[in-house]
């Protein structure tokens, strides 16, 4: 239970995680407030202010599948749980902004809501294939965290299931959709305006998730679709179906056009080239053709297929680089302009090219040619040609068509766990890195709800070591717990075993991330990026809720005096606070000791909690000294206050403390002083 410390308790669900149904019912009577009577829609009203808009009868275009009004409900229902902070399983606790949730992603996104809504600019996610086997998610929404502790072996179960997807169940593509649908509708919610979303999967279900992703998304918010060649199967009885898929969509393309958005990725190998290009230069000096044969040597050990070899078309060199100059200067789809043009030499025209010139006037030709872009024959009678320098056109788009080898993203994290191969059929670390560079700023967050091995938070810190970003990672991963008689998963156990860790997939994603940031930091020792990372683990609420016995009430007030769970700790309180106020869980926070209570403030003085015991002789000095602090903090917006409701040693102390703070701060800048 959560009050308000001058108003009566609250009735809101200030100990949940935010309902859902309502903020939409009060966006639609903003948008339209006729619809609303008596806090419920007029549905015909609604009909006739969009008009045609509207869709009626049975007989209407869209995916359904039985269970599918129960999923988005549940999507809609808030959480009753919390998130506990786990420092010893943490790295960098103190200065990170990186987080790893071990629980049901189900159940983390919606304590996240708040908190990091319309903040994450892509989600980047590996959800499990429909291939016939048991689902780690439980079928049962009616109580999910309690199924979450069953299936996570936090106590015993009471016949809840994992989902038997069988094709002969008849509900085999039913199931998998049940399980996605509100976990899309949720990730959407804290996508920013101009966020991604890429979802891998394979083709049992590529067909309904393009309809699940249009109906959550919009179709006009699909951005297409990438195709990931992984590997070959010889023993395949028709073809060898060794691809996967990525299903991109924007949360609004529209506002990508208004911010005239443009990616553009790093030619494959630039880097590399740019490397040796440089030691050359630093032992040949100017000497070009001892350099270009050193650069011909150097393409003829790249393979065919590799992504690196189209920089093999750069076969002259000089001192900006790399560069070929047989490039097409006609315009696109002819018609183009046919001004004159002279020879640098011969002061005749030269031969125009076929379509016309593709720089619109001659200022713009001319242009290029000072900037040496273009190079003209040794008379009149050829067409110049376009030079093109690997260095200043390094960046390009990204095409829908990879081949990634399944086999080297097993090896890379097999090497990382010291040859133990405690996963199998990793996601590529490149793949994702390339992605993550493609479309994101230095500055964004990325979140994988499906973390699995945790290749998503390997790539962002991968990437933020090249570039010296400080793009921060959100990664989500239920304990799955593994199981030793299943000889794919006694690799991962005996791992377990030897760290001292529990048996579960959790611990497998945690202990990659800091390998992968130890790794990293080691490879790259002048950059100075984030390798930490705060864990948070799925808990119910600290707070207990009231349920009253009614054959012992004077027994249920009593244990309803100190409404914090026993064995929580302040810690737990002050994160399950954190997420109630929508505060992000990385924000920087200090502590000072006040009247002998110590005093939190989060994010220079946004968020100020006391959860300590005050005496009515300490009330007045600890108000006027957390006044005093918000002074000298200065925030830019308005602070919420928070204390203890049991903390209180009485009534007069609670309203003593609640009135100095109004009479020292003004009131436009608290937002609520309340008790929990």
């Amino acid at each position: 239970m959560m009050t308000d410390m001058t108003l009566p308790p609250a009735t809101d669900d200030a100990a949940g995680s935010g309902d859902v149904a309502a903020e939409n019912l009060a966006r639609l009577k903003a948008l339209f407030p006729q619809i609303v009577r008596d806090g419920r829609i007029d549905v015909e009203i609604l009909r006739q202010l969009v008009g045609e808009a509207v869709e009626t009868g049975e007989e209407r275009y869209g995916l359904n599948w039985k269970g599918k009004a129960a999923a988005r409900a549940h999507a809609l229902t808030p959480s009753q749980g919390t998130l506990r902070p786990a420092k010893a399983d943490s790295v960098d606790w103190d200065s990170t902004q990186n987080i790893m949730i071990e629980g049901d992603n189900l159940e983390v996104l919606k304590l996240l809501r708040r908190s990091y809504a319309g903040k994450v600019k892509l989600i980047y996610i590996d959800p499990p294939y429909n291939t016939g086997n048991d689902f780690v998610y439980p079928d049962d929404y009616s109580y999910s965290l309690r199924n979450y502790q069953q299936l996570t072996g936090q106590f015993s179960a009471d016949g809840v299931a994992l989902t038997t997807n069988k094709e002969s169940s008849g509900r085999f593509h039913t199931d998998w959709l049940n399980m996605m649908y509100p976990r899309l509708m949720l990730v959407r919610e804290l996508l920013r305006d101009d966020g991604i979303i890429s979802i891998f999967i394979d083709d049992t279900e590529l067909a309904n998730l393009y309809k699940l992703m249009a109906e959550i998304f919009g179709e006009e918010n699909f951005v297409g679709c990438l195709v990931f060649e992984r590997n070959r199967k010889n023993d395949a009885k028709y073809f060898s179906i060794g691809h996967d898929y990525a299903v991109i969509c924007f949360k609004s393309e529209i506002e990508l056009k208004k911010l005239d958005t443009r990616f553009r990725g790093l030619k494959s190998g630039v880097e590399e080239l740019k490397a040796f290009f440089d030691r050359l230069v630093g032992e040949y000096g100017d000497d070009w053709e001892a350099i270009r044969g050193e650069l011909l040597a150097f393409y003829e050990t790249i393979p065919a297929e590799d992504p690196r070899e189209p920089l093999t078309r750069f076969r002259k060199v000089d001192a900006k680089g790399p560069f070929r100059d047989d490039g097409n200067i006609n315009w696109p789809g002819g018609g183009g302009p046919t001004y004159e043009v002279l020879h640098p030499e011969t002061r005749r025209p030269v031969k125009l090219p076929t379509s016309g010139w593709r720089y619109p006037t001659p200022e713009r030709f001319w242009e290029e040619v000072d900037k040496g872009r273009i190079v003209f024959g040794p008379d009149e009678t050829t067409v110049p040609r376009v030079r093109t320098n690997i260095f200043e056109n390094k960046d390009q788009v990204m095409g829908s068509v990879f081949f990634s080898y399944a086999q080297s993203s097993t090896n890379e994290l097999t090497n990382l766990f010291e040859g133990r191969r405690v996963f199998d059929n990793p996601k590529s670390i490149s793949d994702a890195k390339s992605f993550i560079s493609y479309v994101t700023e230095p500055d964004d967050i990325v979140l994988d709800c499906f973390a699995g091995s945790g290749t998503t938070g390997h790539a962002v810190l991968a990437q933020n070591a090249v570039d010296g970003g400080n793009r921060r990672y959100i990664l989500v991963q239920i304990p799955e717990p593994l199981d030793s008689s299943k000889s794919e998963q006694k690799v991962a156990v005996e791992f377990c075993d030897s760290i001292g860790k529990p048996r579960n997939i959790a611990e497998l994603t945690k202990e990659r991330l800091r390998r992968a940031g130890s790794k990293l930091k080691a490879e790259h020792p002048g950059k100075d990026f984030d390798a930490g990372f705060r864990v948070y683990k799925l808990a119910t609420s600290n707070l207990r809720p009231w349920q009253p016995d009614g054959d012992d009430l004077a027994g249920s007030l009593l244990d309803a005096v100190d409404n914090v769970l026993a064995g929580r700790s302040e810690d737990d309180l002050l994160v399950e606070l954190m997420l109630k106020t929508g505060i992000d869980l990385a924000m920087p926070s200090e502590a000072r000791t006040i009247a002998g209570q110590t005093v939190h403030s989060f994010g220079g003085g946004a968020l100020m909690v006391c959860l300590g015991t005050i005496a009515d002789a300490k009330a007045e000095e600890l108000a006027l000294g957390i006044a005093a602090w918000r002074a000298e903090l200065a925030p830019a917006g308005q602070t919420a206050f928070w204390f203890k409701d049991s903390g209180f040693a009485s009534a007069a102390a609670k309203a003593n403390v609640a009135a100095i703070l109004r009479q020292r701060i003004n009131d436009k800048l608290i937002s609520r002083i309340a008790a929990l």
